[in-house]
């Protein structure tokens, strides 16, 4: 379960830590070019809704291999904004599924979180670009994924909400 939640964590935290470090983890073969849904560059992402009131804006994130392979590294390059600083008590509400099967359901503490890509709170707000290179385990279980991650300020201010579904692994 350690290793869901850390999966899972990266996959939000990508677009958030390029505020200062990203990391993502799922993905698929596609080139997503932004339209308002997807999120720009070579990922799954989503927004869960509309993101122009979001404190994060992203600009792009990419990965390679797309889509990742159990046992290689995964490179994470992604850019963005970050229009307010973000401070201690920032929380991601992730849920992680295989199939139908909910694996992970909780509630984390953004700041703690943000270790797994070398950034500690407070991040600054301004302009950020950054990659980030992770060993995925040869232990992953083939199957669907998906991910969701609705990230917040420490006063319940949306910071992005994001979505990777039908990730085949």
């Amino acid at each position: 379960m350690k290793f869901l939640s850390s999966a899972a964590a990266l996959l939000c935290l990508a677009p958030l830590a390029v505020t200062a470090t990203p990391t993502l983890f799922f993905g698929y073969s596609q080139d997503v070019i932004a339209d308002g849904k997807n999120v720009a560059g070579n990922n799954p992402l989503e927004y869960c809704s509309e993101p122009s009131g979001d404190i994060l804006s992203i600009k792009s994130v990419d990965l390679a291999p797309n889509p990742p392979k159990a046992g290689t590294t995964l490179v994470i390059n992604a850019s963005g904004n970050l229009h307010h600083k973000i401070e201690a008590g920032a929380y991601v509400v992730l849920e992680v599924k295989y199939g139908l099967i909910t694996l992970l359901r909780q509630t984390a503490d953004l700041c703690e979180q943000l270790t797994n890509v070398d950034l500690k709170c407070p991040l600054e707000e301004g302009e950020m670009t950054l990659t980030k290179q992770v060993d995925l385990p040869k232990q992953i279980p083939p199957g669907r994924y998906t991910v969701h991650a609705d990230v917040y300020t420490k006063d319940d201010k949306r910071i992005t909400c994001l979505d990777a579904k039908n990730i085949q692994f």
